[in-house]
């Protein structure tokens, strides 16, 4: 363990050490980032070259910014989203302006004469980070930090670094001056990080060898279809919660308190719904620093309806650079607003609970066919497939060979028995007890045993 003065230096080390294991040139971008949001930071707090004895105080929540503070703001959000929107929409730029002019009977560009950028983990997720912290510090909704060191661990935390969840500056600002190291918290970490890993090994990579084998059938029927859109859904459910999962049970071992991340998602009534319970720091970060900005629900249900799209749009092209990801966040654009228009209330609230979340559930899983297809054109044929559109039996009796044996039905089954019959990892840690105890010690050998043995093992959510 390290001394107090230096806890801060040495997860940043790690968390640096961590990140440019695999590329050492991406350290460079978040140490960019990073200090570009630092300077920044104390720009608008109006403390570059003060005196640094004196007590650093939050500004004034809607009060008067100077010019100064209105450019460092300006300066620290165009930063990242240049850096983002470079290294993650370079390619998908090329990639259409060549569709475009083949289109019009011109001859595109050689991608590879110009450059081929590689997208860097997890900077989708460091750059929402980093912009917070002057966002939040603008709005007076948070104190800068002093010490560089200080704000890079918050940017570069390990735990959570590549595949979130999103920590807001606001939520962990008093956590970076002080916090506490208790023996409930570690144990509950180590709980939070087995079951994490449970949900990881032994449900998300058996459905995932189930949606891979399906959706990359050269084509699938009817039946096998649902099954493995279904299995998606359930892959990247815990695949993302799980991380999630373990992000928070690091942390937690940390001496951090991050937020919940999921909240049973696939028991919602609506969309609406779904979103105040999947990827929460995602869906609220858009919610307070892209929705309310601009305007929100203030300006009549014309402006409303179109600030739900632009958000869902963006955050779908936040997923990735494919218009498979707009065409999944125009969906959920598109029933929120249906939503909105009934006053949050869609028809199918009308039905049973059970007809409110299987009709949801169903929208989703058709909305995760975007998600999982490789591009478009194989997109629309697997919903044809879903909904009776093409005859396979052939290819869906070799299908059958790879995914209709034991071990994946009764994963598919049990994966659909946790994911709505089962506790929350949130609420099951709050307590733990002996018997507790005792089933996280047995899931976690399990885990362990079966990761020894598997060979499919993706982390889905890495790509964002």
């Amino acid at each position: 363990m390290s001394p107090k003065k230096l806890r801060h230096f040495t997860l940043t080390i790690i968390s640096y050490i961590f990140y440019g294991w695999a590329n050492s040139a991406f350290v460079l971008l978040m140490l960019g980032s990073t200090i570009i949001d630092y300077i920044c930071g104390l720009f608008i707090a109006e403390r570059w070259g003060k005196n640094w004895s004196k007590p650093i105080e939050s500004l004034e929540k809607g009060g008067k910014r100077t010019q100064q503070q209105k450019w460092a703001v300006t300066i620290s959000v165009i930063s990242n989203l240049s850096l983002l929107a470079f290294f993650k929409y370079f390619n998908f730029a090329v990639e259409n302006y060549n569709a475009l002019l083949e289109f019009i009977g011109l001859e595109g560009i050689d991608s590879n004469s110009i450059m081929n950028v590689v997208l860097p983990l997890g900077i989708s997720f460091y750059t929402f980070q980093s912009m917070s912290y002057s966002i939040d510090i603008y709005r007076g909704n948070a104190k800068p930090i002093r010490n560089f060191i200080d704000f890079a661990c918050y940017v570069s935390m390990f735990p959570q670094l590549v595949a979130g969840p999103i920590i807001r500056f606001q939520d962990v600002a008093n956590q970076l001056r002080h916090r506490t190291h208790t023996l409930e918290k570690f144990s509950r970490g180590i709980a939070f990080f087995c079951l994490g890993m449970a949900k990881k090994v032994l449900l998300a990579n058996p459905c995932g060898k189930i949606a891979d084998t399906c959706f990359d059938a050269v084509d699938v029927g009817f039946l096998n279809s649902w099954y493995g859109a279904i299995s998606y859904a359930f892959q990247i459910y815990f695949d993302f919660s799980g991380y999630s999962d373990m992000a928070i049970g690091l942390g937690l071992m940390l001496g951090f308190v991050f937020a919940k991340n999921f909240d049973n998602p696939y028991s919602s009534k609506s969309i609406t719904e779904f979103w105040r319970r999947w990827h929460i720091s995602l869906s609220t970060w858009l919610r307070d620093y892209l929705y309310i900005p601009l305007g929100g629900n203030r300006n009549g249900n014309t402006r409303t309806y179109i600030n739900l799209m632009l958000v869902m749009l963006l955050g779908g092209l936040w997923h990735g650079s494919s218009w498979n990801f707009v065409i999944w966040g125009a969906i959920h654009g598109v029933f929120l607003a249906l939503e909105r228009l009934a006053n949050k209330k869609a028809f199918y609230q009308k039905l049973p609970k059970i007809g409110g979340i299987m009709l949801t559930f169903i929208i989703v899983v058709c909305a995760w066919v975007f998600f999982r297809a490789s591009d478009l054109p194989n997109a629309i044929n697997y919903l044809q497939a879903m909904f009776g559109g093409t005859s396979a039996m052939e290819i869906d009796a070799v299908n059958d060979i790879l995914i209709k044996n034991p071990y994946y039905i009764i994963n598919f089954i049990l994966a659909g028995i946790v994911v709505w019959t089962f506790p929350q990892t949130w609420n099951f840690t709050k307590n733990i007890t002996f018997a507790k105890s005792l089933w996280i010690i047995f899931v976690m050998i399990i885990s362990i045993l079966t990761l020894m043995t598997q060979d499919f093992n993706p982390f889905i959510y890495f790509i964002f």
